[in-house]
């Protein structure tokens, strides 16, 4: 009997011993699962951040590109002979959109070659030379910026015969525009050049002044500074505020954003983060494009900003245009595409199956993207667009759908993978937004494009000195990229104004539209000519 009960008892013990180890191997195995989940995430994050680093910035590589340092040898070709003025005039007027008078339209200097009259003997006869005919050899001469003083003298006339008679004698003073800067010596195409060079060619205000040196003129980057802000403020703020006012009557807009650093920001760190803004119309409008400085990414900017706009609004999803109202909001597929793009890079070679997903959900973005292009090739109407948007358009945005409710379920949220996914699901609504009207496009890359000479000029001078100096960069950034827009030489134009703000009523609307860039008033000599088409 104390055997059969010793038995029972090793019975019962082994099987709550197997049933405790089996629990205690399930705890185990959950555990184990969640920390290769999390090694995998880690892993991916560590991938995608060493290609946002060291890879491609865009998710299309072009072949054209080349290394700025090695092109002088890729593209240079001693063995082939040098056209001359004739062929590349030639060539070029085959090319669309390029002057055919491009060579000219320029001034022509001459030099002329000649024999001395004891040369002009013959060595055979000795009898005096005849000009037979000239042999011309055309060359492409540049001239460096040059630097003169310009002496506005105004005259003052009196009148003799009033002197003689002891009347009251008149003093007449010759009219003079008034200077952009009372006090100063900058001339307009100075402050012009200055803002120009900074903001379009992204070159800061120490290398400018090092520039000035050259020429053995002394021009601190203090007054440098100085003359940007002046003009900004002073003068281009009425013509800011101008444009402001007629992208509000818009009824398509493109916004978005990027950090920006203002050291001396009351009440933050210097090196805490603020931001440029940026809203453009739509490609079916007349191009504007404006940028705002604020010291925060907060909701209330693009609310404040945007008040009395109602139509279209087209941003990357970020929430803080909710605050937007009287909008139908519309999303951007290209940040869909870049969640799919992203997963890839960050993938580890034997992830087959996310590998497999990943490109499924590309191919979808992909085929949409295909199609708009094929529309604008064609060259539709937008009403021709929306017609054929709902015919071959809407089946792959349904096929998407389906399969992104059906991925839904088998990928890990936090994943890349499962980001991109739930991205596309939670923005829905918004990236098929561009499905009601034919002048909306499928992308926000509009905006992105355009905020893209403020990082770069961002790279170059790094930060503002103070939010006075960030809402002048504002300005100015808006001013010449909308100039760029409307065809216009910037340059040239900032020039234009700084000759015309001082001497005009700046309360008068009439005359302040007929600054703005796409003025029919605008001067010939600030228009590029036959710019080719560059699809911003």
């Amino acid at each position: 009997m104390k055997t059969i009960e010793n038995n029972q008892k090793k019975t019962q013990f082994n099987i709550e011993e197997f049933e405790q180890l089996q629990n205690q191997n399930k705890v185990l195995t959950h555990q184990v699962e969640e920390l290769m989940m999390k090694l995998n995430w880690y892993e991916e994050q560590f991938r995608l951040n060493q290609e946002r680093r060291f890879g491609a910035s865009s998710e299309k590589t072009n072949p054209d590109q080349l290394s700025i340092f090695n092109e002088a040898e890729k593209e240079s070709r001693p063995e082939k002979e040098e056209p001359t003025i004739e062929e590349i005039t030639y060539k070029r007027k085959k090319k669309k959109g390029l002057n055919k008078k491009s060579f000219e339209d320029l001034p022509v200097e001459r030099i002329e070659y000649t024999l001395s009259e004891e040369e002009r003997i013959c060595p055979i006869c000795n009898n005096h030379l005849h000009q037979m005919s000239k042999e011309i050899r055309k060359e492409l001469k540049v001239i460096p910026a040059q630097v003169v003083v310009v002496e506005h003298v105004k005259n003052i006339y009196a009148c003799r015969n009033c002197e003689k008679e002891n009347i009251t004698t008149p003093i007449i003073k010759a009219t003079m525009p008034n200077p952009v800067l009372p006090g100063s010596f900058v001339s307009p195409s100075l402050m012009a050049y200055t803002m120009d060079r900074k903001y379009r060619e992204a070159v800061p205000l120490y290398r400018q002044e090092k520039g000035y040196q050259n020429f053995g003129i002394d021009l601190s980057r203090q007054n440098l500074a100085n003359w940007v802000i002046h003009g900004a403020n002073t003068w281009l703020k009425h013509l800011y505020d101008r444009m402001h006012y007629h992208l509000l009557d818009e009824t398509i807009l493109h916004a978005d954003e990027s950090v920006f650093q203002v050291l001396d920001e009351e009440g933050k760190k210097p090196t805490s983060k603020s931001y440029m803004w940026l809203y453009a119309t739509g490609m079916h409008s007349i191009p504007i494009f404006l940028y705002e400085y604020q010291p925060s990414r907060t909701k209330k900017h693009p609310k404040e900003f945007l008040k009395g706009f109602n139509g279209f609004l087209q941003t990357d999803g970020y929430q803080g245009y909710n605050a937007v109202e009287n909008v139908t909001q519309v999303g951007c597929f290209a940040h869909a595409k870049r969640g799919f793009t992203d997963t890839l890079k960050a993938l580890p070679k034997d992830a087959e199956t996310s590998k497999t997903n990943a490109e499924e959900g590309l191919k979808f973005c992909d085929k949409l993207f295909k199609l708009e292009k094929e529309y604008r090739k064609e060259k539709l109407t937008p009403e021709e667009i929306y017609e054929k948007r709902l015919e071959k358009t809407e089946p792959v945005l349904q096929d998407f759908l389906l399969w992104l409710k059906t991925k839904e379920k088998q990928v890990l949220p936090k994943t890349s993978l499962g980001k991109a996914i739930n991205y596309c699901l939670n923005q829905w609504d918004k990236l098929t937004a561009f499905m009601i009207d034919g002048r909306l496009e499928i992308s926000n890359n509009r905006a992105e494009r355009s905020i893209k000479p403020f990082v770069i000029g961002r790279k170059n001078f790094l930060f503002s000195k103070s939010p006075k100096g960030a809402t002048a960069s504002a300005i100015v950034y808006s001013v010449i990229e909308t100039a760029k827009a409307n065809n216009l030489n910037s340059f040239y134009y900032l020039t234009y104004l700084f000759e015309k703000l001082p001497n005009i009523d700046l309360e008068n609307m009439e005359k302040l539209d007929r600054l703005l860039p796409w003025s029919d008033s605008i001067p010939k000599n600030c228009k590029v000519l036959n710019k080719e088409d560059d699809n911003i």
